[in-house]
């Protein structure tokens, strides 16, 4: 049985070898897609373009306008003269937020009397006008803050002290960097995406040419021909992950802080499930061009939507948070997420790796009575 299985693998590694196109998509494409999406898909806010329509023209609201643009979320995009013009400039999208000092704002302050500031934010992009008006929200409680310290040191009165002060701590992100929480993430996606595609046409391109038949009606059993169709991919693709991790490492500094062995177990449990749905594809699919619709369509959505990759599973309606258990790369991701940057053990995912090998086995064993059954019909 062994030199069966050998036989086969070693068949599949030399084709592969022979093939170009299958080794870049295999170990390559995974490397610059994760390049292209960590440079891409950022959610730090930043830099965010801003125009000042200052109608009190005081050395107050100089001021607190100056103190906005001191910080690295926002950028002075221009003065303007009025609300028409303020208007057509978010028409046009020339930027972000518009902030409006109105008459009389000197005066209030000098008086200690509150001052209010009209904020013209762009929801288009609700997202990114959620944070600037948070970023606003936040910048105009420390000035306000800093101008109460100030008044009372010159009049020598004790600074204020609010009642409730809050010293935050991030674990696993200090700075709050999104590739950091985004990257493990696009590895269980391109993982799952890949090995699944690969396996798909590899299996099809078999039944094309007529070689599929030949292998069955020697003594190989289905289950053989799995797993001997099974190990080159697998084994390029864990060597496609190890290269992966390092371009993670050397270009956003997403760290490793878990066991190694551990993450090489969950992974290897997770390309089987992956090569797994390949096979099971394969089973469906007459041609190459219809595999690697099903492979992509099968695969990439649900891995990129329902994977809290991208959309957070708990905003997500009840009934759809329900779907995503179907979803390996939901779980791959937890794993992933809790070894990488959490450093935690198995007691913090144990329960996702449980349900990555029942999806493995299950969708391996269907794979193979299918593929037994196609096989003994023709």
């Amino acid at each position: 049985m062994l030199e069966r299985i050998a036989a086969i693998a070693t068949k599949e590694a030399r084709q592969i070898r022979r093939d170009p196109r299958t080794l870049a998509l295999l170990i390559l494409l995974p490397a610059l897609m994760l390049v292209l999406y960590g440079y891409a898909l950022n959610f730090d806010v930043k830099h965010i373009r801003v125009a000042v329509l200052d109608q009190d023209h005081s050395d107050a609201s100089r001021l607190f306008a100056d103190g906005l643009f001191q910080s690295e979320y926002f950028a002075r995009a221009g003065c303007l003269e009025d609300s028409a013009e303020a208007e057509a400039w978010l028409d046009a999208g020339r930027g972000r937020a518009v902030l409006v000092i109105p008459r009389g704002f000197g005066a209030d302050t000098a008086e200690e009397q509150p001052a209010v500031v009209q904020a013209l934010v762009a929801g288009d992009n609700a997202n990114a006008a959620h944070l600037t008006l948070g970023y606003l929200d936040g910048l105009a409680r420390y000035c306000s803050q800093r101008w109460q310290h100030e008044r009372a040191q010159r009049h020598g009165r004790p600074a204020p002290v609010a009642p409730v002060q809050v010293e935050p701590r991030v674990w696993y992100n200090p700075t709050l960097a999104s590739s950091q929480s985004l990257l493990p993430g696009l590895i269980g996606f391109l993982l799952m995406v890949i090995g699944a595609v690969a396996t798909s046409l590899s299996v099809v391109r078999e039944k094309e040419r007529g070689t599929l038949e030949q292998l069955m009606v020697s003594a190989t059993r289905p289950a053989e021909f799995v797993v001997g169709k099974v190990t080159p991919y697998l084994l390029i693709m864990l060597l496609t992950e190890a290269l992966i991790l390092v371009v993670a490492r050397a270009l956003f500094g997403v760290p490793l802080r878990g066991s190694p062995g551990w993450l090489l177990a969950a992974s290897v449990v997770y390309l089987l499930g992956g090569l797994g749905v390949g096979l099971l594809i394969s089973t469906i699919a007459d041609t190459q061009q219809v595999a690697f619709q099903i492979a992509a369509l099968v695969t990439m959505l649900p891995s990129m939507l329902l994977s809290d990759l991208v959309f957070p599973i708990a905003s997500m309606p009840l009934a759809l948070q329900q779907v995503t258990w179907l979803v390996p790369a939901r779980h791959f991701i937890a794993i992933l997420r809790g070894l990488m940057l959490k450093g935690a053990g198995p007691s913090a995912w144990g329960r996702p790796l449980l349900v990555l090998v029942v999806f493995a086995a299950t969708v391996f064993g269907v794979a193979t009575q299918r593929l037994a059954r196609s096989l003994r019909g023709t």
